[in-house]
């Protein structure tokens, strides 16, 4: 997952480098609830320039659930925990069919917890945005990359004002010291609680740059062959 991060980073400062900025590039772009066609892109405002209207509780509760129980989301989960089994990596349950099950568990607990506390009851609380909105290619790239993975600290509120990220920290944590009461006991000390805190956070971060760019990869390379005028029929053959 890290080297998929990474690349396309590099792809998205290729990108950026290489097409003008223009307010027109986006304003014909497809439907972007998904990004490759397969990661869930639910909680990003493409053009955070016009006026958005905050979202209700019942709305933020809803987008919890969308992305919660995304196809991806489980397939996200049984990759990570067919990684940890691989070299038995926390949680510490074993090797074998059993272990990897708990595994499997444990990573959908995880996510579903942390997205519950983070994007529907704290974000409902304390009147926090759980959306990532968007800069776009009319600010610069490395600007951009600056933004996306500040979001995990700072956020916006329901009135649009910028505040620190206290529900997508505070919920992060919480669903972390949820899972200490499922994790097997070697897995739960201090030293491996901060760093899956650490590691939540630098995942948290890096994930922003996918929605942040991939409007702009998309531009660049697959949403130019829909631009192209089918050709027209020769009035000749009539």
């Amino acid at each position: 997952m890290a080297s998929l991060l990474f690349f396309l980073i590099f792809a998205s400062c290729l990108v950026a480098q290489s097409q003008a900025p223009s307010p027109a590039a986006t304003d014909d772009s497809p439907n972007m609830d998904r990004i490759l066609g397969v990661i869930p892109n639910y909680l990003t405002v493409e053009d955070s320039t016009k006026g958005m209207a905050p979202l209700t509780v019942k709305q933020k509760f809803r987008l919890f659930a969308r992305e919660t129980f995304d196809p991806f989301t489980a397939g996200a989960a049984a990759a990570g925990a067919a990684l940890s089994q691989v070299g038995n990596d926390n949680p510490k349950y074993g090797e074998g069919a059993g272990p990897y099950g708990k595994r499997f568990g444990a990573a959908v607990a995880d996510i579903t917890t942390q997205n519950f506390f983070s994007d529907a009851m704290l974000a409902s609380l304390l009147h926090e945005d759980p959306r990532y909105f968007r800069r776009g290619p009319e600010f610069g790239m490395w600007y951009r990359v600056g933004y996306a993975l500040s979001r995990v600290v700072v956020t916006r509120t329901d009135a649009g004002k910028n505040t620190i990220n206290y529900s997508g920290m505070l919920g992060m944590g919480m669903g972390i010291a949820l899972s200490n009461a499922y994790y097997p006991e070697d897995s739960v000390n201090g030293r491996e609680v901060g760093s899956r805190f650490g590691t939540s956070l630098a995942a948290s971060a890096l994930s922003n740059l996918l929605p942040e760019f991939w409007p702009d990869i998309h531009q660049r390379f697959f949403h130019h062959e829909s631009r192209t005028p089918p050709p027209s029929a020769d009035p000749r053959r009539r």
